[in-house]
């Protein structure tokens, strides 16, 4: 702002103040959205820690069991959740996640179920195949919506829609730390162990492992997707309180800068007039 008179530097730091307002109101959102959707991540874990046990535990001892969730489909497409957030401001928070599942998905004959309005954009911008009905805000879905859509993907993947269904979301690693993952949520992989004991069992399913199994699958891809909804929001809130501090920390230093040159053209302006008095006495 070289050249810049008081009253502009003067209108310029008023500016300043009014978006460090802004950022800071901001940043004490995002705190208090991260500890609500931090609690909700860890309520959400033991629910799909024991699902996931129990799969574990029917696939370890019965060796000779078949299920289509077991078994890649041959043809069909290769389904996408992709999970984003509904609104911008949250540094590399969006964009991340969706570079990340556009590289995989490359030569691959891919369809996208988008959450979140970055999401359906992204996808829609480039003319990418959607999931039928998929018009989904990130914070509008709740834990029923994840099952009830976890019932549709599996029913599409056992008819040979869908060869292969992967979650996209964003890991919460830390407040400082949120990194995008791809999850294969079907088909089910055996955790296979060379050299393995595995005891017998002391659980007796009814009327047998195999349709046990079947049944708990869709409320295992239900619990992943809103465990992964849970991880989104968190890293989501943790990505724009960084963001914001970022931004308002930014701000104390543009303003402080502009004090410092308001204060120089004062003073320039001072000395100019005791000039012209001193030259005109």
């Amino acid at each position: 702002m070289a050249g810049a008179s008081s009253k502009e530097i003067k209108n310029r730091i008023r500016s300043m103040r009014s978006t460090r307002q802004i950022t800071k109101a901001m940043e004490m959102v995002a705190a208090s959205k991260l500890r609500r959707a931090q609690t909700q991540m860890l309520s959400s874990r033991p629910y799909f820690e024991t699902l996931y046990e129990t799969l574990q535990n029917i696939v370890d001892h019965n060796d000779e069991m078949t299920s289509p969730y077991l078994q890649a489909q041959s043809g069909g497409k290769r389904l996408y959740v992709v999970i984003a957030g509904d609104r911008g401001l949250a540094g590399g928070y969006n964009s991340n996640i969706l570079k990340l599942c556009l590289a995989d998905m490359e030569g691959q004959d891919a369809v996208v179920l988008p959450i979140g309005r970055k999401a359906t954009d992204f996808f829609r911008h480039r003319n990418v195949p959607l999931f039928p009905g998929s018009q989904m805000d990130t914070d509008d879905l709740s834990a029923s919506d994840c099952f009830s859509l976890a019932k549709q993907i599996c029913k599409a993947f056992l008819s040979g829609e869908y060869r292969q269904v992967r979650i996209g979301y964003t890991n919460f690693v830390s407040v400082l730390s949120q990194t995008p993952a791809i999850l294969q949520a079907l088909p089910l992989l055996r955790q296979e162990t060379p050299g393995k004991t595995v005891p017998a069992s002391q659980i007796v399913y009814e009327p047998d492992s195999a349709t046990v199994f079947d049944t708990i699958v869709p409320e295992y891809v239900g619990g992943i997707l809103y465990g992964a909804l849970c991880e989104s929001r968190c890293a989501e809130q943790a990505a724009r309180r960084t963001a914001m501090d970022a931004a308002t920390q930014n701000a104390d230093e543009m303003i402080a800068e502009l004090n410092l040159k308001y204060n120089q053209a004062r003073q320039a302006a001072i000395t100019q007039e005791i000039t012209e008095i001193v030259a005109g006495s």
